[in-house]
C-alpha cells in the first residue's frame, strides 16, 4: 500500500476508534464487546496468515513478545470498554494521546534509556496539569466519570508499557504474527473476565453496536494496526507522531457531531493543555534544532 493512504487509514481509524467503543458498549455489557470484537480479529488474522502461508511462531522470544503485549490488549481494553460508558469518546482519545508522555516517563525507570531533556520534563509537567483539569472537572460533576478517568490513566500506563515491553523482548516479529499472537493469549483473559463479570451470555448489542464490533475488529485490531507499522517503517518518527495530535481532535469533534457529546469548557481546557503538552514532548528536539540552525 502506498504511504499516503496508510497515513490516512491510520489517522480515520485512531480518530473513529474511541467513538467505536462508546458504542459497542452502550448496550451495557463492555467485557463481552470487547471479548467479541477480539475473538473476529484473532479469526481474521488467523485466516490471514493462513492465505498467506505464514505459520505463528512459538518459540521462547515469540511467547515473550506476545505476553508482553497482553496487558496492552486485554488490560487497557478492559479498561477502556468499562470508562467508555461514563467519558465522552473524544476524552478516550485524549488520554490515549498521553501515551509517549507516559511511556517517556516509564523509560526513565529502565537502564539504557535516552534521559529526558527540558523540554520533555516541560511537556510532562503541562500534561499532569491538564490531566488535573480534566480531573477537577470531572469531580465536580460525581464519582462516575472519576473513577472512569482513573480507569483510563491505567488503561494508558498498561499500553504504555506494554509496547516498551515489547520492544524491549525484540522477538523479530512481524506486525501480523504480532497481532495474533497477542490476540490469541489475551482471549482466554476477557474469556475469564466475562465469565465472572455478572454480563449475560448472550452479549447485548444495539444495531450500531453490532457494526461498531465488526469495525473495530477488522480496521481497529487489524487493518489500523498493520498501516501503522507500515507508516513506521517509511516515514519520520516525527511526521508519525502527528498522528497522535491530529487524532485527539477529530475524535472530539466527532463525538460532538455523531453521538451528540458536550464536553464541557473545562473538560475541553484540559484535553488542550494535553495536547499541546504532547506537542512540546514531541516537538520538542525537532523546534530547538531548526533554532540553532537558524541562528548558527
Amino acid at each position: 500500500m502506498p504511504t499516503g493512504p496508510a497515513y490516512l487509514v491510520v489517522v480515520l481509524v485512531w480518530a473513529t476508534t474511541p467513538l467505536g467503543i462508546k458504542w459497542s458498549a452502550e448496550a451495557g455489557a463492555p467485557i463481552g464487546s470487547v471479548m467479541l470484537r477480539m475473538l473476529i480479529a484473532l479469526v481474521a488474522g488467523a485466516l490471514i496468515l493462513a492465505i498467506l502461508r505464514r505459520g505463528l511462531r512459538r518459540d521462547r522470544r515469540a511467547l515473550a513478545s506476545y505476553a508482553a503485549a497482553v496487558p496492552g490488549v486485554f488490560g487497557a481494553m478492559a479498561l477502556s470498554y468499562h470508562a467508555s460508558q461514563q467519558l465522552p469518546s473524544g476524552l478516550l482519545s485524549v488520554m490515549f494521546g498521553m501515551a509517549p508522555l507516559i511511556s517517556g516517563l516509564i523509560l526513565q525507570a529502565l537502564p539504557g534509556a535516552r534521559q529526558l531533556r527540558r523540554w520533555h520534563w516541560f511537556g510532562c509537567a503541562l500534561g499532569v496539569v491538564g490531566l488535573g483539569v480534566v480531573f477537577l472537572d470531572s469531580l465536580a460533576v460525581g464519582g462516575g466519570q472519576l473513577d472512569a478517568l482513573a480507569m483510563m490513566l491505567g488503561a494508558v500506563t498498561l499500553f504504555s508499557g506494554s509496547g516498551i515491553a515489547v520492544q524491549r523482548v525484540a522477538a523479530g516479529l512481524g506486525p501480523l504474527e504480532q497481532t495474533v499472537g497477542a490476540l490469541a493469549l489475551s482471549l482466554p483473559c476477557f474469556l475469564a473476565l466475562w465469565l465472572t463479570s455478572g454480563e449475560p451470555l448472550t452479549i447485548p448489542l444495539s444495531e450500531r453496536g453490532r457494526w461498531a464490533v465488526l469495525y473495530l475488529a477488522v480496521f481497529g485490531s487489524l487493518i489500523g494496526f498493520l498501516c501503522y507499522y507500515l507508516i513506521l517503517s517509511r516515514l519520520h518518527a516525527a511526521t508519525v507522531a502527528l498522528v497522535t495530535l491530529i487524532t485527539p481532535i477529530l475524535a472530539l469533534g466527532l463525538g460532538m457531531v455523531l453521538n451528540q457529546e458536550r464536553p464541557s469548557a473545562s473538560m475541553l481546557l484540559g484535553a488542550a493543555l494535553i495536547l499541546v503538552a504532547l506537542g512540546a514532548y514531541l516537538f520538542g528536539d525537532r523546534l530547538t534544532r531548526l533554532k540553532a540552525a537558524s541562528t548558527g
